[in-house]
């Protein structure tokens, strides 16, 4: 996931990303504790997915809040 296609979204679907992002990870987790996930990588990336998210979200609040 590029940070340039997450800028041209609007912040509604932003946190639909985040929350299915979320979804995924927690499920990710689960295989984990299970002993079912062959590669660890996915991990690493959805986490950091959502990080991007979370940080352009607090962009755009921070671009808003400075226009009024």
């Amino acid at each position: 996931m590029n940070a340039n296609e997450l800028r041209d979204k609007t912040p509604d679907q932003l946190k639909e990303e985040l929350a299915s992002l979320k979804k995924e990870s927690f499920n990710l987790r689960f295989q984990q504790a299970t002993g079912q996930m062959e590669g660890t990588a996915r991990m690493r990336s959805v986490r950091r997915d959502a990080a991007r998210v979370k940080t352009i979200l607090n962009q755009k609040a921070a671009a808003a809040a400075a226009e009024e």
